[in-house]
């Protein structure tokens, strides 16, 4: 994905260099430059823009679900899905260089980076410390000069900052993993090869008429087509006014998909195709669901 980009073009995440978003990029797009982001809006808005050429945006994870604010701010914005990522989740205690894990008292990082090692914390009888982004949290350690205060973060951050890995499997259930998607200003649609899988993200709301979501969704069962994902929620105050988000196993170029999509059509608005891309090998490994 990465060789089609030239040389300088940045890939846009939210939050400071060494957040997870950041080791994604890393992954992904390892001979790219990155462009981190006060926020999720600002991040996408640099694509659209044409300030970057793609973005690292996080959608789920395994541990602590949803995150809305993408599924509400996509529709918002003319990006295409091209592509997405699994990224395993490790939580590394680190601190000042010579710092030992007892001498941690403070602890720091994101809500819920805290909440995924709270019993840790607890047994080590840390006090936890809310703070807007993990790499930020390991900045502000590195910044000062007590040894008792300790970030919760990403292997990067460490390395970035200058700060010593206390503990490198810090989280209270190993297998977390963040879903991110890769977004562009433009579409980009793969050929299709009967060899590989593919994922199709649709988003649209039902008509108002009787059973409306049952008959919407019905083509995909009537064409053998897996949904492998249904996201609802509320538009603004209008509490009768529901948006829906689908990730659908196939590629848009295969009939039974267009059957699907155009009898989706019928009882569907605003309907839109987000993008076809690759399913991440992480699907066929661990078989990731709700």
């Amino acid at each position: 994905m990465s060789h089609d980009l030239p040389a300088d073009a940045a890939i846009a995440f939210q939050g400071h260099r060494g957040a997870y978003s950041h080791l994604a990029c890393q992954k992904v797009f390892p001979d790219q430059p990155v462009q981190p982001c006060p926020s999720f809006l600002d991040a996408m808005r640099a694509v659209e823009t044409g300030q970057a050429a793609r973005a690292m945006i996080p959608l789920e994870n395994s541990t602590a679900g949803r995150v809305e604010e993408i599924y509400r701010l996509i529709p918002k914005l003319k990006l295409h899905l091209v592509g997405e990522h699994f990224e395993p989740v490790n939580h590394c205690l680190m601190g000042l260089p010579g710092a030992r894990a007892e001498d941690i008292k403070t602890v720091s990082s994101h809500p819920q980076a805290l909440a995924q090692c709270a019993r840790h914390i607890d047994e080590a009888g840390m006090h936890a410390e809310a703070m807007l982004d993990t790499a930020g949290a390991a900045l502000s350690v590195s910044e000062g000069n007590d040894r008792s205060r300790g970030a919760i973060a990403s292997s990067l951050a460490a390395e970035l900052y200058g700060l010593e890995i206390l503990d490198d499997q810090f989280q209270d259930v190993q297998g977390n993993t963040t879903r991110f998607i890769i977004l562009s200003g433009t579409e980009i649609q793969p050929a299709f090869d009967p060899q590989k899988a593919y994922i199709t993200s649709i988003v649209f709301r039902v008509r108002n008429i009787p059973a409306a979501l049952y008959k919407a969704l019905g083509g995909f069962a009537t064409n053998g087509v897996n949904m492998v994902k249904l996201e609802s929620y509320i538009l603004g105050s209008q509490l009768s006014a529901s948006q829906f988000h689908v990730d659908i196993e196939g590629h848009v170029d295969q009939r039974p998909l267009q059957l699907a999509i155009e009898e989706l059509g019928f009882f569907a608005e605003d309907l839109r195709i987000l993008g076809t891309y690759e399913a991440h090998p992480f699907r066929a490994s661990r078989q990731f669901r709700d």
